[in-house]
């Protein structure tokens, strides 16, 4: 038999190798997103499957008042009876919070095409366009989706295109040392979108070959940079960054 005083020591053993060990990850209900490392960079990943998934675009509320933020949304969405479960910025837009360039909500455009030149990430052509309709989405160079005839239910046109076909902007050097925040987006099978932050800095370059060697995308768009920001409440995360022009995001209906 073993003694008292040493079954004591025993079990009060195993209770401080239990404290000691760290505690597991909860599992979390919304499992669209997750975090990775990639060469030391680290990302927020999220995978919106439109079988399942309403992604929709946002601007402005009924009374044209943009929304700004991620929490002024969400609570027009309550009001509605829906929630936000999921949303990223989602393209450029000037001082105004208006978008630069196309901008259709629910099959309205909004916002025309921009095909102008200047400066800015926006004006590194090729640019494209990022489209959602009837339960399918892509990425389209502007001149391609112009001439595609294309009526989407939501469109927002950013840039650069970080691939196109496989290929990374011709503009974009390896090496570089112009590092920042980034996000952007990409279609796997036409109903996959992928939506990529950098939360470490990273240049164009390499941003654009995770796309492609990490997801298999071939093509994907440039979003915005350090305004980059994630709304993902089942893990408590919300960015709150300079006020927002465009959002993408999923809704669902409140249960």
């Amino acid at each position: 038999m073993i003694p008292a005083a040493l079954r004591l020591a025993a079990a009060l053993l195993t209770a401080t190798l239990a404290l000691s060990r760290p505690l597991a990850a909860p599992a979390l209900a919304d499992d669209r997103c997750r975090l990775e490392t990639a060469d030391a960079v680290r990302l927020t990943v999220c995978t919106v499957d439109l079988a399942r998934d309403d992604l929709r675009l946002f601007w402005a509320d009924a009374e044209g008042r943009p929304y700004g933020s991620f929490r002024s949304l969400e609570a027009d969405l309550e009001r509605q009876g829906l929630r936000l479960a999921l949303a990223v910025n989602g393209g450029m837009y000037h001082a105004d919070l208006s978008p630069v360039g196309l901008h259709v909500e629910n099959g309205r455009p909004m916002r025309t095409a921009s095909t102008a030149d200047g400066p800015g990430n926006f004006h590194l052509k090729p640019n494209g366009v990022f489209w959602i309709d009837k339960g399918r989405a892509g990425i389209s160079e502007t001149g391609q989706f112009l001439a595609s005839g294309l009526k989407p239910e939501f469109a927002t046109q950013s840039g650069p295109m970080l691939l196109r076909r496989g290929v990374p902007h011709p503009a974009f050097r390896a090496g570089s040392d112009s590092r920042k925040i980034r996000n952007g987006v990409a279609v796997l099978d036409g109903t996959r979108v992928i939506l990529v932050k950098a939360e470490t800095p990273i240049n164009f370059h390499d941003f654009a070959e995770l796309f492609r060697d990490r997801f298999g995308a071939t093509d994907a768009l440039f979003l915005d940079g350090t305004i980059s920001a994630v709304h993902w409440p089942a893990a408590g995360r919300s960015d709150k960054s300079y006020p927002l022009g465009p959002i993408l995001g999923v809704v669902e209906t409140r249960r």
